[in-house]
């Protein structure tokens, strides 16, 4: 990172780096959980919810991407193994062991919950303080609110449609 890039930065760098490492491995958590949840979904509304899930994966991946190359220029390393995301992600992946369409949604809602508070705590800490990683949290955080609702709208709609069943 430049030199001029760290002392714009109003905190503790490496403090930072960590907290930026776990929302690293967090992307990686919930890309890898759209994406395998969309291979294993089964129940009415497949198509539809299945399709949501390919789309919030690729987001996930690119924020990922977006979160090492800010790590890089902070002048840190992106977590290089997979083992570590484990230790260092705040959201926890959770396996599809029940592949229906119902328990996907709630699974993936939840995970955007916490990736939704997580990032509005970051937020909170790099606000006024580093303007370049609080513009990126924000345009993730926007995403995470957005997948939040696509989600709670397909389950809506997935009510509905067997309440008319």
């Amino acid at each position: 990172m430049g030199t001029k890039g760290r002392e714009i930065v109003g905190l503790d760098i490496d403090q930072l780096l960590k907290r930026l490492n776990t929302a690293f491995a967090d992307e990686w958590f919930a890309y890898f959980q759209y994406w395998i949840g969309a291979k294993v979904a089964v129940g009415p509304m497949r198509g539809a919810v299945v399709a949501e899930l390919i789309e919030h994966a690729g987001d996930e991946l690119r924020h990922a991407d977006l979160i090492a190359e800010r790590i890089l220029q902070l002048g840190g390393t992106p977590l290089l193994e997979p083992n570590e995301w484990y230790d260092e992600g705040h959201c926890k992946y959770m396996k599809p062991e029940d592949p229906a369409v119902g328990t996907l949604l709630e699974q993936n809602i939840k995970g955007e919950q916490c990736a939704i508070e997580y990032y509005q705590d970051l937020a909170n800490m790099v606000k006024d303080k580093d303007p370049i990683t609080y513009n990126m949290v924000l345009e993730i955080m926007t995403d995470e609110v957005e997948h939040e609702e696509d989600l709670q709208a397909l389950q809506e709609d997935m009510q509905v449609m067997l309440k008319t069943m």
